[in-house]
C-alpha cells in the first residue's frame, strides 16, 4: 500500500496538518493483519484499489469546508496528490506544492470543475497523470470516510462513493493514461 521509502513534500504546509492523520490511518491499516479494519476500511480493500490503477499514476483529493456564520465561504480543507507506482503510494504532496508549477494558491481554489481540472493539469507537471480524483465537501467526505457496517466492519467504500457521486454529493474524475514518461 505504501512504498518503503515514502516521500512527503511540503510537510510544513497548512494543508499537510489536515493530511497527516490520514497517513497515520494508512500506516495503521498496513501494519495490522487482514482482520483489522478502521471505519469500514481494511488493508485488502486499499491494496485492491491501488493495484487496479495504472502502473504509474496519481490520485488527487480536494475537500472543501464551509466556513462562516452568515457569509458562508468554502475553504479548501484537504488537498493532496498521491503518486502511485505499481500499486504503492510513493509520494504525497499537498496542493500547496503545486503552486510552484502554476496552480493558484489553495486559498483561491474553489470546489468547481474548472479548478478541479486545473489541479489535475498542474499535478501532471510533477507526477504521472491523475487516474482518479475526488472533489467534495467535508460533510460528504466524513460520511464516506467513516461509514462502516452495523458492527463497525468493512463495507464497499467504492460503491458508497459511487452512490454519493450519483446523488451529486461529490465529483469523481480520472484519466485512462496507462503510461507516463518523464
Amino acid at each position: 500500500m505504501l512504498a518503503e521509502e515514502l516521500i512527503v513534500l511540503d510537510a510544513d504546509s497548512s494543508l499537510w496538518r489536515t493530511a497527516r492523520p490520514w497517513l497515520d490511518v494508512a500506516l495503521r491499516l498496513e501494519q495490522n493483519d487482514a482482520g483489522y479494519s478502521w471505519h469500514g476500511w481494511n488493508k485488502q480493500q486499499m491494496s485492491d484499489f491501488l493495484k487496479s490503477r495504472p502502473p504509474e499514476c496519481s490520485l488527487a483529493i480536494g475537500v472543501w469546508e464551509t466556513m462562516g456564520d452568515t457569509l458562508e465561504q468554502e475553504v479548501l480543507w484537504l488537498g493532496v496528490v498521491c503518486e502511485v507506482v505499481e500499486g504503492e503510494v510513493c509520494s504525497i504532496r499537498t496542493f500547496e506544492a503545486l503552486t510552484a508549477a502554476g496552480l493558484k494558491s489553495p486559498r483561491q481554489l474553489e470546489p468547481g470543475i474548472e479548478d478541479a481540472l486545473e489541479i489535475m493539469r498542474v499535478a501532471r507537471a510533477q507526477v504521472p497523470p491523475v487516474a482518479w480524483a475526488l472533489f467534495t465537501e467535508k460533510a460528504t467526505w466524513d460520511e464516506w470516510l467513516f461509514a462502516s457496517d452495523d458492527d463497525g466492519g468493512v463495507i464497499d467504500k467504492g460503491e458508497l462513493l459511487a452512490a454519493l457521486a450519483r446523488r451529486g454529493r461529490c465529483v469523481l474524475l480520472g484519466s485512462q493514461a496507462a503510461q507516463h514518461h518523464r
